[in-house]
Parts: C-alpha cells; structure tokens; sequence
C-alpha cells in the first residue's frame, strides 16, 4: 500500500475517521478532546499537507471568530501528546496521523517536492538499526523521526518536480 493517498481521494473520508479514532482514544485515555482540539485536528486532517500553526488559523477563522494564537498551540500540544498529530520540523509544521491508533516508535514522513502532501510510514528495520547504534552509545531515544524529501508516485508519473531519470522513463 503507497503513503500516499490518490490525489482525487475524499479527503472528508479522511478526516472523518481521523476524528473518529481520536475521540475513541482519548475516551480510552481518560482525556478530553474539546471541540476547539477536535477543530484543530480536523483542519490538519482535511488534506495530506502540513500546515503552520498560522494556516491553522486562517482555516479556522473562516468558519468566524478567529482563534487566539495560544489556543490553537495548546490544542496541538495535546494533539501532539497523545500521538494523533506530529510535527514535521523541516517544515515547521504539522499534519495529522491518519493512523492515530499506531504507536510508533519510528516515523518515517515521506514529503512531496512536488504536490507538497506527506506520507507516513513506520520504519521497523530502521528503527531497531536506530535502536542498537543508541545503546552502543549510552543513548536511550523515546521517539525517532525521519523526513524524507523527494517526489511522490503520482507526482513521478505525472512529470511533476524534477524526478531522476529512472522514475520518469
């Protein structure tokens, strides 16, 4: 199965069991996923972009009020903690985990040059490499995330960015 979605997919399908899963495990949990969490969370999962906190904003402001800054950062603190959002440091941004349920100890993000969507993947052989090279230096890693730059299969088959030769033959 590819990271990556077909770019003429329903993203409301999408976004729907994102918050869905979300509020099974936060019941699970014993947490509160408020109605301004929830928001934050379903505006990160209508598409397979990260946003800045900023874009966020914007969304959320077209449905009104606009949002105090520190609400939306409180909302993805928690959202972050509990595993149902991440952060893509390169881009400073953050997209939602469409696989909330998945606690993974290795991430690895896909990220398109191309149409600008991530895909998310777990990376089991990499992270016990990760893993052994850690203890053989007295590290001990609770979380290991990878970002990978590069072009989509659609994107590759379309034409899209600059492909190497061998994807675009």
């Amino acid at each position: 199965m590819s990271a990556f979605p077909n770019p003429e997919h329903d993203h409301s399908q999408c976004s729907d069991r994102v918050v869905r899963i979300a509020h099974a495990i936060c019941r699970r949990r014993g947490v509160r996923l408020t109605s301004q969490r929830e928001r934050v969370l379903d505006v990160l999962a209508q598409g397979h972009r990260p946003m800045g906190a900023y874009e966020i904003i914007d969304v959320m402001a077209g449905d009104g009020k606009r949002p105090a800054p520190i609400t939306v950062y409180r909302a993805l603190d928690f959202l972050i903690a509990q595993g149902l959002v991440h952060r893509i440091e390169s881009r400073n941004a953050f997209i939602a985990c469409m696989d909330g349920e998945a606690r993974h100890d290795t991430v690895v993000f896909l990220i398109c040059r191309g149409c600008g969507n991530v895909g998310e993947s777990t990376a089991e052989g990499v992270g016990t490499a990760i893993d052994e090279v850690s203890r053989a230096s007295g590290f001990h890693p609770d979380l290991t995330v990878i970002e990978i730059d590069g072009l989509c299969q659609h994107c590759a088959q379309a034409g899209d960015g600059e492909a190497p030769k061998a994807v675009m033959q």
